[in-house]
């Protein structure tokens, strides 16, 4: 019936496992959870203890291989032809988390995302930027969702046919972190395979400092300068690459790097303050991609 796929590195996913596997039985299904470690070097102790719940599975890789390729890995290794993707450091909101997934799989969905949000505390200075920035972009009701569904959705809450993910593999080109989900979602696009969404969400809740964040989202930028070069995805898949083809199409690209190189500082100072901007965010964006391309 369910396959409940999580990739785990260095993260403690007892409690998640737990949840998800009282909702199971609940249920009354045939399901198994899988956790797949990328190279941990934390919590391996405590996670192994996942192996005494029956239908429950953790093991470890020697070796770490990426977002992309351990979620490969994941769907080869389950057994039943639905698969529920969730992130280690997500936890259902609700306690029919599951069965409104087995609701959605008994009316013939063949994908669905259901939404991701973050908790109303106000974290520590050191962790706005991720907590505001995942509230405000991140965290969309169906209504806005379904406006470009493509776009709108992520694996770390995502159920799939197997059969689906085994046609449209994860990219495994794409080695360090960012947009894997945007590119396997344009790919699903392309092959005219419609996502639902609906109102299941997990909350997030790893929040990263701001400084880690900001270095996250630079390793990202590259590889959206990547996949771009590399033709896997279109200006139409990303709002900084059309910005940044507009750009170049006023001969604005230069002018604009140079500009980031200048504020770029300033900008960091704001973005770890107390009142981070996302407007100042998406500049710094635009402006770190334009100095990539004009390097």
């Amino acid at each position: 019936m369910l396959s409940i796929l999580i990739p785990v590195y260095n993260y403690n996913v007892f409690t998640l496992v737990e949840t998800l596997y009282n909702q199971c039985l609940e249920s009354d299904i045939s399901f198994e959870i899988i956790c797949l470690d990328d190279a941990s070097n934390e919590f391996l102790t405590k996670n192994q203890q996942l192996n005494q719940l029956n239908n429950v599975s953790f093991s470890s890789l020697k070796n770490n291989v990426g977002r992309s390729n351990i979620r490969n890995l994941l769907v080869q290794k389950a057994s039943y032809e639905n698969v529920l993707f969730l992130d280690a450091d997500t936890i259902p909101v609700h306690y029919d988390f599951i069965s409104k997934y087995i609701q959605e799989l008994q009316k013939g969905t063949t994908i669905a995302y259901g939404g991701i949000l973050y908790k109303d505390i106000k974290p520590p200075k050191e962790q706005l930027l991720r907590w505001i920035y995942g509230r405000k972009r991140e965290a969309l009701k169906v209504d806005d969702r379904i406006k470009n569904p493509a776009q709108s959705a992520f694996v770390s809450n995502l159920l799939i046919k197997k059969e689906i993910a085994v046609r449209f593999p994860f990219d495994e080109t794409i080695i360090k972190y960012g947009f894997e989900d945007m590119l396997f979602f344009s790919v699903l696009k392309s092959g005219k395979i419609p996502i639902t969404h609906l109102e299941n969400p997990v909350y997030h809740l790893n929040l990263e400092t701001g400084a880690v964040f900001l270095n996250k989202t630079k390793t990202a930028l590259e590889n959206l300068s990547f996949l771009y070069d590399s033709k896997k995805i279109t200006k139409d898949n990303s709002k900084i690459i059309a910005l940044f083809v507009r750009l170049k199409t006023l001969k604005l690209t230069t002018a604009f790097a140079f500009l980031f190189k200048k504020t770029a500082s300033r900008i960091e100072q704001n973005l770890l303050s107390e009142k981070p901007s996302l407007l100042l965010f998406d500049l710094y964006k635009l402006g770190f991609y334009c100095s990539l391309k004009t390097k």
